[in-house]
């Protein structure tokens, strides 16, 4: 069966341009041209994948991005004009998954959904359960489990924490968990990791404001503490 993409921009013609792109590829696309349109279908159709616009009528994508990430760990990359790291940062500190600036060739936007969607998928995890204190993650099934009850991770949360996990006191920098996460064919900031990183112990962390878990190597970047 084939994955589904829900376009989500008030651009007529660029979500027409990248539907056909990705139907060329081989995916069904839908199609929302504000917030409230996009909750409705992100909630009614259950697409494997949302691009969603930043600027938006009605509601705007990070609104959206906010509501969808309380009950869904659907994969979202984000597209907006705004360039600058800051608004970047926000995007993915709201749970985004990765971001695309415009304006952008709809094949790398193809390859980006693709990338998201091969971590999510899990296809190319072995199977076997990682466990650090309180935290298992289950390879496998991509799921996670803290002092025994499960929580919702976004794909990009659930692979730096398996990366983490997988280096378990080692400090990894900056620049190996974001290839560890997006691929070392990924030219993104560095910084980006610090937004998952924030997300992440907030999801994890009984006290995210002074973490035990996940704990900051200044000077390097991130580790598990053993």
């Amino acid at each position: 069966m084939a994955q589904r993409i829900l376009i989500v921009d008030d651009e007529r013609k660029l979500v027409q341009g990248l539907a056909a792109y990705f139907r060329q590829a081989g995916f069904e696309t839908l199609a929302a041209y504000d917030g409230r349109a996009a909750l409705e279908s992100a909630r009614r159709d259950q697409p494997d994948l949302i691009l969603l616009d930043l600027m938006l009528p009605e509601l705007d994508g990070s609104e959206v991005c906010r509501q969808l990430r309380r009950t869904s760990a659907v994969p979202i990359i984000m597209l907006t004009a705004r360039v600058e790291e800051a608004d970047m940062l926000i995007g993915l500190e709201i749970g985004a998954d990765d971001y695309i600036a415009k304006p952008f060739s709809p094949r790398e936007v193809v390859a980006r959904a693709r990338a998201v969607l091969r971590r999510t998928s899990g296809a190319l995890q072995p199977v076997a359960v990682l466990r650090g204190g309180d935290v298992q993650v289950d390879l496998d099934r991509r799921s996670v489990l803290v002092r025994g009850q499960q929580v919702e991770l976004t794909p990009t949360e659930f692979d730096l924490l398996a990366a983490l996990l997988r280096h378990a006191g080692r400090p990894l920098s900056r620049a190996q968990l974001l290839d560890a996460t997006q691929g070392d064919e990924y030219a993104g900031f560095e910084r980006t990791i610090d937004a998952h990183i924030k997300n992440l112990r907030r999801k994890i962390e009984t006290d995210p404001a002074n973490p035990r878990m996940i704990v900051t190597v200044f000077g390097v970047g991130y580790k598990f503490a053993e």
